[in-house]
């Protein structure tokens, strides 16, 4: 069969499947939409957990950047994966003791004040809509190119699909679509990168073919072979730091890791388990399941950029015969020029295709004497893993497993975004604050209205993104680090936090964090509305927007502790109450309220 043929019979196939259980699990009650009713086992949470965890970002996005960037790239794995480890001792089991399944809920009761939990739910959503930005782009990359649509088609397609099981299946249908979705997209990571291993390396396991030498080679290292192709482009070292600072890999990590464990959408996760004993079992398992992605991405971006430079770059750099004739493509290039995320421009007219660092002034004089006028071929990052195992050559079938666990990848986190969204609208701010009475029934139908209107904004959106799929990821986790997480913190191990605190640090936090990101990347992320270069000559004291979660969550710890220094502590039966939380005894099943 061809390629497409294939691709359709995956993806067809892993579709019905995910329709099939969203209407086998059809969530009948509200506790069944927003918890699962409470009765996940460990082990199947932690893998719907890894699943909702693993987004585009993960699966699509994040092999690409360490493609391009190289080891600065290391950021995002080592922010993501620590975030995840600070989440399950920290945040996860305390939050799974309080009983109650949203985090608005929580801040809402722990501080007593409607007040603070809306301003917990306003948070959320600028956190998640962020978020989903980047799912939905993620979707959209997967869906134009195997589909063979432009990007629009492709995202549009993307919003159908995830709008058709998140809103009929609530929680419950998504938990075990999730725990299907893993299995297809870990599948689709590692069977290429072996397949890729063996063939560059002979190594069947990527992790140590990565540190292996190249098949047929006077003992070359991969990794030397790449920092040697790349800097032979003109392009920064790929082991080194490249034009990447040191302050912004520490502050993009740190940013990562401390947002990671203040993202709603995983820590409800946590109340769909019978005890809090599970809650910790589960977030183990999910951690497990967790690595076997990450730490198969660094092996999957080093051989990814290396196949790709020596498809364009196939011989000595600056021969006039060393580049690939224009012509001559690969069909898969082809195929992705289709979807607009890749493209050539012929600069100096020789029918050859040169990729470079036309930026570079020290590679300047080399250019010129080869006659080239510039770097000639586009490539979005969101391609990189998607692309990768056509330009390995790889059996058609293993591509069409990698459009399977592409759209896997996307369309999980989405759906549990848009539930988070849709819990904090329907259930937070109706239930909550402003119709307490309203019914169950009542309430799962706003909840599902909500959703609908989130996915609509986030396919607007997603249409015009500020970044490709990981650097928007990276924005709603570092709003995520400067408004919930210390919130969060302070709830559970401050008696002394009170309210007036509480929603001042949120909002110092959270308003810090939005203004400095639209600076540089627009206002409402609308192109050609941002007031500086999204640069490291134009950032503020050189500290990029990704990073700055960081900073905020610094200005929401100062300002919160300063204002409850200020104002009265809690009463003695809130204080008890937080002690309470600290003892791991005695939980009782998560309730709504």
């Amino acid at each position: 069969m061809d390629t497409q043929t294939w691709i359709y019979l995956a993806v067809g196939s892993s579709f019905a499947l995910y329709f099939g259980i969203a209407l086998w699990a059809r969530a009948g009650s509200t506790s069944e939409y927003y918890v699962a009713g409470g009765g996940i086992h460990p082990i199947a949470n932690g893998m719907a957990t890894a699943a909702d965890w693993m987004s585009a970002a993960s699966f699509i996005s994040m092999a690409g950047i360490i493609s391009f960037s190289g080891y600065s790239g290391s950021a995002y794995l080592m922010g993501w994966t620590g975030g995840y480890v600070l989440m399950a001792l920290l945040l996860a089991p305390y939050l799974r003791k309080f009983g109650k399944f949203t985090v608005p809920t929580f801040i809402g009761d722990r501080f007593y004040s409607q007040t603070a939990r809306i301003v917990a739910v306003v948070c959320l959503l600028v956190i998640s809509l962020t978020y989903v930005i980047g799912q939905m782009r993620g979707a959209g990359v997967a869906f134009s190119r195997f589909l063979e649509v432009d990007i629009e088609t492709g995202l549009y397609i993307g919003m159908a699909v995830v709008f058709s099981y998140s809103v009929l299946g609530g929680m419950k249908g998504i938990t075990y679509t999730q725990i299907a979705q893993y299995v297809v997209l870990i599948f689709a990571y590692t069977v290429p990168a072996i397949f890729i291993s063996l063939q560059l390396t002979g190594w069947a396991i990527p992790q140590i073919g990565l540190g292996a030498t190249l098949q047929g080679s006077d003992n070359v290292f991969l990794l030397q072979a790449v920092d040697n192709i790349v800097q032979d482009l003109g392009f920064a070292q790929y082991t080194g730091m490249g034009s990447a600072t040191t302050l912004n890999v520490f502050l993009l990590t740190m940013s990562l890791m401390i947002g990671t464990a203040g993202l709603p959408h995983v820590i409800v996760r946590f109340f769909t388990v019978p005890k809090v004993r599970d809650a910790r079992r589960s977030a183990g398992w999910a951690l497990v399941f967790i690595a076997i992605l990450y730490t198969t991405a660094p092996a999957v971006g080093a051989m990814a950029i290396y196949n790709l430079a020596k498809t364009i770059q196939p011989g000595e750099v600056g021969s006039p015969t060393g580049n690939m004739v224009l012509e001559d493509r690969p069909d898969w290039m082809r195929s992705w020029e289709k979807t607009g995320l890749l493209s050539f421009e012929d600069k100096n007219g020789d029918g050859r295709v040169q990729y470079y660092n036309d930026k570079n002034p020290e590679f300047a004089a080399k250019a010129e004497a080869a006659g080239w006028k510039g770097n000639e071929i586009t490539i979005d990052k969101d391609i990189m893993v998607l692309a990768n195992p056509e330009i390995a050559k790889l059996p058609n079938w293993v591509i069409a497993l990698v459009a399977a666990g592409g759209l896997a990848a996307a369309l999980s986190t989405a759906a549990g975004l848009l539930l988070a969204i849709s819990s904090a609208i329907s259930h937070d701010l109706l239930k909550g604050v402003f119709m307490p009475k309203i019914s169950d029934k009542s309430e799962l139908r706003a909840s599902r209205i909500s959703m609908v209107g989130a996915i609509i904004v986030a396919g607007y959106l997603g249409l015009n993104p500020p970044g490709f799929a990981a650097e928007v990821v990276a924005l709603a986790f570092g709003l995520a680090a400067a408004s919930l997480f210390p919130v969060l913190m302070m709830g559970i191990f401050s008696k002394r936090m009170n309210k007036e605190g509480a929603i001042a640090g949120m909002l110092a936090g959270l308003l810090s964090t939005v203004i400095y990101i639209f600076l540089f990347k627009g206002w409402f992320f609308m192109s050609g509305t941002n007031m500086y270069p999204d640069t490291l000559d134009g950032w503020f004291f050189g500290v990029s927007p990704s990073g700055f979660g960081v900073i905020g969550a610094l200005i929401n710890f100062a300002v919160a502790y300063a204002v409850s220094s200020i104002t009265p502590a809690p009463s003695q039966e809130i204080q008890d109450l937080v002690e309470s939380v600290r003892i791991p005894r005695g939980a009782t099943s998560a309730v709504a309220h």
